[in-house]
């Protein structure tokens, strides 16, 4: 749809209160301002950066206040909020006792579709959304349909919604505080990959947390999409109110049931969008033609298959899509071989969730782990990865947390404990890692932590990985 297309008459005047400069932030002050809204936008920081877009804004006739984000501001109607900004802030303590609605940015692109909008097909997991997104949008593409992976990756929903190119129907990654400031959101068919503790600061605890991500199951029209390998997922769609005929449909590492997509001697199989499901599969894609062949990724395919079949993507295309796609950088991403060893960068793996899916796709493992624990605890992670794994490199401000799991479930384990926080660490973990490794022996970054104890970000933190190991190819070569 065009934003030529969109009716400005119920904001003409409307005041508006947008939280957060940023990503999200400053296209909705613009649009909103487009419409005829009375924009005002607030933001907690006041530094370089902001009052920078705080002027560009303001050129544009847009109100900004800095260094209070906290104040509501007066008249205001409306509050459209930056998906980070947590619920107990003052900001939306005022709103509730003034009676003022808050969405998000994706509530606001939900309320924005014009007439004959592209149906959304929605993700949403702990880990592995934007894989999944991604593959499932390359299978829609392989079925000749206009799409693009949008929301909390790539095109920015605002965009999607509004811009001059025309979709089919979107891939749509949503993350839990997203969902939280997404109240009408309806997609066509949606799912939730997975749940393990994460944010519980900004929820406040675990039901919070989960009851978030269910949200993207409301008024689902075709399919439900859950793990059944997580049963809290299923519970969810249980839980959900769909649309009549909407169904639960499950994916499987194992052989599928009746409305389950699985795996069945490394075939990629249908039981739920075939004509007879009680006796029919219907074959959809090899395990190989998945990049990597990991079994989170395998789960991550079937997801995205089961999202493409309820919206009536032929097999063949799923088939086609899968084998198109290519992994983003630092999720599982094989780096090198150096003296028959495999050297595997997931960077991304930033939890005991995604690091635990990770170390279950290899062994032997020399792990190199550590970085900021985010409250998380060790134990259970250290204890299913103990019998494979060859040595331990650590490294990282909250590294001891690991270390003393690993003393706890795993002490006959070699581990090297680096007491070292600069960015040249890594380049000193790689060459430990490739002298505790033999060969036919995974050297494997996933460091179960956050990196910005060390690293700008997760990408950072990748590349430093890669480009040590890369110079340890150099000098063996």
């Amino acid at each position: 749809m065009g934003s030529r297309e969109v009716s400005n008459q119920d904001w003409q005047g409307k005041h508006v209160t947008v939280a957060g400069l940023g990503v999200s932030g400053i296209p909705a002050a613009k649009v909103l301002h487009g419409l005829g809204a009375v924009v005002t936008v607030v933001n907690d920081g006041d530094d370089e950066r902001s009052r920078t877009q705080a002027a560009e804004l303001e050129a544009q006739g847009i109100a900004v206040r800095l260094g209070d984000g906290a104040t509501l501001p007066e008249s205001t109607e409306l509050i459209v909020t930056a998906p980070g900004w947590q619920p107990d802030k003052p900001l939306f303590t005022a709103a509730a006792e003034a009676g003022v609605p808050v969405w998000g940015d994706v509530e606001l692109a939900w309320r924005l579709r014009g007439p004959g909008a592209a149906p959304w097909l929605a993700v949403t997991g702990t880990n592995g959304k934007t894989t999944t997104v991604r593959m499932l949008a390359s299978i829609l593409e392989a079925a000749g349909l206009r799409t693009a992976a949008v929301g909390n990756i790539g095109v920015s929903l605002l965009d999607a919604v509004l811009g001059d190119e025309e979709y089919d129907v979107l891939a749509v990654e949503l993350s839990s505080y997203q969902l939280h400031w997404a109240p009408s959101l309806r997609a066509h068919s949606a799912a939730v990959l997975n749940l393990a503790p994460d944010h519980l600061d900004w929820h406040g605890s675990m039901a919070a947390y989960v009851a978030d991500k269910g949200r993207v199951y409301e008024g689902n029209l075709v399919a439900c999409v859950y793990n059944a390998a997580d049963p809290a997922t299923e519970d969810l769609v249980r839980e959900a109110d769909v649309e009549e005929g909407c169904r639960a449909i499950g994916f499987t590492l194992n052989t599928p049931g009746p409305s389950q997509l699985g795996v069945v001697d490394g075939i990629l199989v249908d039981r739920a969008f075939v004509a007879n499901r009680q006796k029919q599969a219907q074959e959809l894609a090899e395990v190989k033609d998945i990049d990597p062949p990991a079994p989170h990724n395998i789960a991550n395919a079937l997801a995205a298959a089961a999202l493409a079949r309820a919206f009536g993507v032929e097999p063949a295309a799923v088939r086609d899509g899968l084998r198109a796609f290519r992994p983003d950088p630092h999720r599982i991403e094989h780096v090198a071989n150096v003296d028959g060893v495999a050297y595997v960068d997931d960077s991304k793996a930033t939890n005991t969730h995604a690091a635990e899916a990770s170390l279950a796709a290899y062994d032997p493992i020399v792990w190199i782990a550590g970085g900021l624990a985010k409250g998380a605890t060790f134990d259970e992670l250290v204890t299913g990865a103990a019998g494979r794994l060859r040595g331990v490199v650590l490294i990282g401000r909250d590294r001891e947390l690991i270390r003393e799991a690993l003393t706890r479930h795993a002490p006959e384990v070699p581990v090297v404990d680096l007491d070292r926080t600069d960015t040249g660490a890594m380049s000193e973990a790689v060459r430990e890692a490739a002298r505790l490794a033999r060969p036919g022996d995974t050297v494997l970054m996933a460091p179960a932590c956050a990196s910005m104890d060390m690293f700008v970000n997760y990408n950072k933190r990748g590349e430093a990985f890669a480009d040590a190991v890369r110079a340890l190819a150099a000098e063996s070569a």
